[in-house]
Order: structure tokens, then sequence, then C-alpha cells
């Protein structure tokens, strides 16, 4: 028997309300507590790889300045081991194929192989001896003062390192070797010295042609460089006036001005 409810009795809130079937839970959203204030939603920010980076835009006096391709064909700038190794083994495939009758012309498979093998070894030599020539910048208008202004060695200079050359361990070797003094007194190891990476063809703020070398020395310092200022000036003059300067991390600049306007 159910006990009485008396008229001012109050109603629990849900009372009589069917509860929700097994573990059922619904749930209202929370009203923000008053005086709070809700965060802007920020949109995602792009990101772009580290390639799509802008780059880096040269300094000093080669600033805004249009640089000139280097579109000029020249054997210099081929390289002879490429050239042996394709010929020869060329000749090596075809003439064994026609030797075995897999390939037709076995008359002349002997003529071949005879030819193709010394060719192959004398490309493979040319290769492993190969130094390959470093990256060349020039600029409009250092372009238009070379032929007059730059001096002799300077022009020899630029020639020599833009090519490939064989056997020789590095680029400007014998002038390195007579200006840092490998092995001896006052001089530094062999196995510190600079590597050439690049050169640049520019103009002077006072408008004087000039060939920058790009030397990496990770174990040399700016004064190794500065202390044999004169001795870059005799080496690779007359006419013409050295300026050592730092281009970054480990990466040093003698730039040679002509003095010829």
């Amino acid at each position: 028997m159910r006990g009485a409810r008396g008229p001012g009795a109050r109603r629990a809130p849900g009372a009589g309300l069917p509860s929700p079937p097994g573990d059922l839970c619904v749930l209202a959203p929370s009203a923000p507590a008053a005086g709070a204030r809700l965060a802007p939603i920020r949109a995602a920010e792009p990101s772009f790889p580290p390639s799509a980076a802008p780059a880096a835009q040269p300094t000093g006096a080669s600033a805004g300045k249009a640089a000139v391709p280097d579109d000029e064909f020249s054997l210099a700038k081929v390289s002879f081991g490429v050239i042996g190794l394709g010929v020869g083994i060329s000749l090596l495939s075809y003439g064994f194929g026609s030797y075995f009758n897999l390939l037709p012309g076995s008359e002349w498979s002997a003529l071949l192989l005879t030819y193709g093998f010394p060719l192959t070894i004398i490309g493979m030599a040319l290769k492993y001896a190969e130094l390959k020539p470093v990256p060349c910048i020039t600029y409009a208008d250092a372009l238009a003062l070379r032929e007059k202004c730059a001096t002799p060695i300077l022009k020899q200079v630029r020639s020599d390192v833009t090519r490939f050359r064989y056997g020789d361990e590095q680029h400007l070797d014998e002038a390195l070797q007579r200006i840092f003094q490998y092995g001896l007194g006052g001089g530094i190891p062999r196995r510190n010295a600079p590597i050439l990476q690049k050169i640049r063809e520019e103009v002077t703020e006072d408008g004087k042609y000039s060939l920058v070398l790009v030397f990496e020395a990770k174990a040399l310092e700016l004064s190794d460089f500065e202390k044999r200022q004169a001795k870059f000036t005799s080496f690779f003059g007359p006419g013409i006036k050295a300026e050592i300067g730092k281009g970054g991390d480990d990466l040093y600049e003698v730039r040679f001005i002509s003095e010829t306007t």
C-alpha cells in the first residue's frame, strides 16, 4: 500500500520519468561560466618544406645584379673519362654480342674487342684522376670588363679552375702550397689545406673588376688567410690587389681586384 502524498509535497526533478536503457547517458553541453571569455580559434598556419624557403640574395657589391649563365660550349668542360668509358664499354658490349652471334657483325668482333678494352681502361683511369671544375658566377657588369681589365693571370686562373683537370689533387694546388707552405715551419699541415669551392666575377663599388675565390677551410681561421695577404698579392700579381674576407661557416674569400681601369 503506497503512502499518501500530501498536497504540499514537492516532486523531485525528474521523478517519474523513465530512465535511459542500459548504460546510456545523455550529456548536455555545459554553458560557460559567467564572466569567462572564449579564446579565439586560430587557423592552422601552412607549413612549407625547407626547400620552399626563399633563396639567399647576393649582398655587397653584387646585390641586385644579374648573373650571366655560362652557356658557352668548350671541350675543356667535357669529361674525357666519361667519353672513354662510354665508347669503350659500347665497343666491348657489341664486340661480345657479335662474337657469340647475339648481334650481327661477327666478322668485326675481334676489332671491336681489341679497341674497346684499352679505351675502357683509359676511361677508367681518367675518371679516377679527374678533378671536376668549380662553379663560376659571373655578373653582367664584370663580364663587360673582363677582356679590358682582367690581368692575364686572372684570366688563366678562371680558365684553369672551370675545366676538368687530371692528376691534380685540387685546384690551384701549386699556388696554395707555396702560399701556405705545407709541412714547413710557419706553415700548415697539408691535411688542413683550403679547398676551392667556387669563384665569382664581380665589380667592386668603385667600378673595378675583381675575381673572388671562395675556399673552404674547416681547420683554419681568418687570421691564417690575413697574414698571407701579401703572398696572395705577389703570387697572383702584378696588377692586382688581394683582399681577405669571411664568406660564411668555414668559408673564406680571397678577392683579387684588378688595378687596370
